[in-house]
């Protein structure tokens, strides 16, 4: 049986509704980031979704040494942390190196680690000591089963609060592709499962010195993630993505995000109706 991870008041897997983990790529400034974190809160409050906002302090992982990475450990946490006080909302950002973690778990509610560094002993087990939620992105090159020694890593840490993320399997050169299987797979551990739409439109490294991506799939990968049963919908969410200062092609532009929640929660209702 699916658990149930609770963050805060939010509650992920088992039949509870889709939670919505949105946000910009990464922290373009202290005000962007809060009235996008607002604008949201009021879309998802309007339907009836549950919402935990993110974005990245550091993109750590970047295709080019001039791409923009974000204002830092000390900044960003600041900021996520006003973010949650203001627009009253957990908050999850990734992390890179195990001296991160312990100001990391100050503030964020979730602990995000990378699909790149998602094989990274000492980084998970720091994340999983801290008793916070632990998100871990399933790396691009791994099979859906390889999940199971990554639970156990944060199993062995005594943290239950485990949550499994999809984000596309390399396909070739600079292109991904979602084997939709994979969430049964990963739900097969016992932990909730996360379906990011954003990073499985991605094209690594496809536009040379940065990340490309086809944004006009985020809603049709959405729609089959909800089908399929995953427990929250991870997606970068920005204003205006052509100005976006991170994976521009991979984000929904904000004024999209109210007509596709109303679908998938035509298709949630439905899917868990049929899991009774």
């Amino acid at each position: 049986m699916n658990r149930e991870v609770k963050i805060g008041k939010i509650k992920i897997g088992k039949s509870a509704p889709f939670v919505l983990i949105a946000g910009p790529c990464v922290i373009e400034g202290r005000d962007a980031a809060a009235k996008t974190a607002i604008a949201i809160k009021k879309i998802t409050s309007k339907l009836g979704v549950p919402f935990i906002f993110k974005a990245s302090y550091d993109k750590a992982n970047r295709t080019s040494i001039t791409s923009f990475r974000g204002p830092g450990l000390v900044k960003g946490l600041e900021i996520l942390k006003g973010i949650k006080e203001r627009a009253g909302v957990p908050v999850v950002s990734d992390v890179h190196s195990v001296e991160e973690v312990a100001a990391a778990a100050e503030v964020l509610d979730i602990i995000q680690i990378p699909a790149f560094l998602c094989r990274q002993t000492d980084l998970i087990v720091a994340a999983g000591e801290t008793g916070r939620a632990v998100n871990v992105k399933k790396g691009q090159f791994l099979a859906p089963w390889d999940v199971a020694q990554i639970v156990k890593k944060i199993e062995d840490t005594g943290n239950r609060n485990i949550l499994l993320t999809e984000r596309g399997t390399s396909f070739g050169y600079n292109n991904l592709i979602t084997d939709f299987r994979s969430l049964s797979i990963m739900r097969a551990t016992g932990y909730p499962v996360v379906y990011d739409v954003s990073h499985s439109v991605q094209k690594p490294g496809g536009l040379g010195k940065a990340s490309g991506g086809d944004s006009s799939f985020i809603p049709l990968l959405a729609r089959c993630g909800i089908a399929a049963g995953c427990d929250a919908v991870f997606m970068e969410v920005h204003p205006n993505p052509k100005k976006a200062l991170s994976d521009g092609p991979n984000m929904l532009a904000l004024n999209q995000l109210e007509g596709l929640l109303k679908d998938l929660l035509a298709i949630d209702k439905i899917v868990k109706r049929k899991k009774h």
